[in-house]
């Protein structure tokens, strides 16, 4: 046994998910991502003396409906406090914060572990604050850079208890957050725009031992592979460390993604290091249970009640109901195609084998599918009809439905693709094709019965693929039946 096998590791998490507000926090201006350096500012977010903060409402709105999602306690009174500290990002020199009264309490989420079962995340809870600018530090070789755009943004950190003993469980809880806020519609989760982040709070402990060890704290990791790197880095550091006979100090780490591997930025400071106090310039928020109820009734499907319904309503494997509610969007799309169709699973299969490629390759978003539901439902109902086969439905005229709003019977007829049933069509392909291929009909008489493929590759040739497949099936093989 390895001696990395000896110990557990034990992780939680502090998940900062930028809303996707129009302005910003405690003012009105814009919070959008992408802008020229400092032009998203305004004495209000720069902290200039005599200016007051006025809350974002729909923060609060927010707040509440990943709260309801994740199960929390929402806390009917709201304060706010002030988090002191210098930074050159941070322009009032200090950050506004809820510490004393998060707004929510409690909650948890499932995820899969990687042993494939399902391990509950439990959350300490969810607070409201505003973000600091960027530090940019690859510019010059010898100067730094402030961009505060980002300055006063808002944002929900979710805290969670240290739930998580692996960088898989991770990787499946940030992913799972992601979807989570997208469905929600409160946040895009683009990790590469620093929408969703997350700080990783890692110790290791002897396996069957109850008391946590020292944790070290990873900032801002916004890319889940160098989380991965991270985590697992830290881990093998401080077993390392334990097994030298040395003690892991309580640090805040900074993770190098070239060498992958984590160095200290500072020791780990504790609350009373902040000085928070009361901010003297935002009243209480009270949330009435009135309000409570409009959010609960405007809340959304969420995916693991999507992929219930999906696997239960239309009987759907869990692997396909699962790729379906990836995307709220796709999930959407699908359950309005359902209203076209009652072959769900044929359903399935073209939004996963079909639709999903086609929009990934033309990088666009499920909204610009350019074919819509009734001409999908009704290109199923020709394959299950039997006037067209998979192939064809599939490879022909799904590509020409891109471009026409034409139904696929009409597309289909007009390409010479319908298939026939006719029984006096079919025969005399059939006793052509046995007829110019009599060495093979002797073999399939005496016992070659796979021979049956050759021949409906032969009609089927013949005919261009006009030829019913279950028509033809069935005709070949009484024909060849008789001796």
């Amino acid at each position: 046994m390895s001696v990395y096998d000896k110990y557990e590791t034990v992780i939680g998490l502090e998940v900062h998910v930028q809303l996707g507000t129009k302005s910003k926090a405690f003012c009105g201006d814009d919070a959008s991502f992408g802008a020229p350096p400092n032009t998203h500012i305004s004495t209000i977010s720069l902290g200039h003396p005599g200016t007051l903060p006025r809350l974002n409402k729909k923060q609060i709105e927010y707040a509440v409906k990943l709260g309801l999602a994740l199960g929390s306690k929402i806390s009917p009174t709201n304060n706010f406090d002030r988090k002191n500290y210098f930074y050159a990002d941070l322009p009032k020199g200090y950050q506004i914060t809820q510490d004393r009264m998060p707004i929510c309490i409690g909650g948890g989420m499932d995820v899969e572990t990687e042993a494939g079962g399902k391990r509950h995340i439990r959350m300490h809870h969810i607070h409201m604050e505003e973000d600091a600018g960027k530090s940019i530090h690859d510019i010059a070789p010898d100067a730094s850079f402030i961009d505060l755009n980002r300055a006063g943004v808002p944002l929900l950190e979710v805290v969670t208890e240290p739930d998580f003993r692996s960088a898989q469980e991770v990787d499946v809880f940030m992913n799972a957050m992601r979807q989570l806020v997208r469905y929600l519609g409160v946040s895009d989760g683009n990790m590469q725009e620093g929408s969703l982040r997350c700080d990783c709070n890692v110790s290791v402990r002897l396996k069957g031992a109850e008391k946590f060890g020292e944790r070290c704290e990873i900032k801002n990791m916004n890319s889940m592979r160098f989380a991965r790197k991270a985590i697992e880095f830290e881990r093998k550091r401080q077993i390392d460390l334990l097994e030298s006979g040395g003690k892991v100090a309580q640090q805040t780490l900074n993770f190098d993604p070239v060498s992958g591997t984590t160095s200290p930025l500072r020791d780990k400071e504790d609350a009373h290091d902040y000085r928070y106090f009361p901010e003297p310039d935002l009243p209480p928020v009270v949330i009435s249970d009135e309000y409570l109820a409009k959010i609960k009734a405007g809340m959304p499907a969420l995916p693991w009640e999507l992929q219930k319904t999906f696997i239960e309503k239309y009987k759907l494997s869990a692997y396909n109901a699962k790729l379906l509610t990836e995307e709220k969007g796709v999930a959407t799309f699908f359950q309005g195609l359902t209203q076209h169709t009652k072959n769900y699973k044929g359903a399935a299969n073209l939004v996963i084998n079909k639709i999903s490629p086609w929009l990934n390759e033309e990088k666009v978003g499920i909204a610009d599918f350019p074919a819509s539901h009734q001409q999908l439902g009704a290109l199923i109902q020709l394959i299950d009809d039997g006037k067209v086969s998979n192939t064809i439905a599939y490879q022909r005229i799904f590509p020409e439905l891109l471009k026409t709003k034409k139904m696929p019977l009409e597309v289909a007829e007009a390409m010479n693709l319908v298939q026939s049933s006719d029984e006096g069509f079919l025969e005399k392909l059939v006793d052509d094709v046995i007829a110019q291929n009599p060495d093979k009909v002797k073999a399939y008489q005496n016992g070659k019965k796979g021979l049956i493929g050759f021949f409906m590759g032969a009609v089927m040739k013949a005919s261009k693929g006009k030829a019913e497949p279950k028509s033809t099936n069935a005709l070949l093989a009484k024909k060849l039946a008789k001796k």
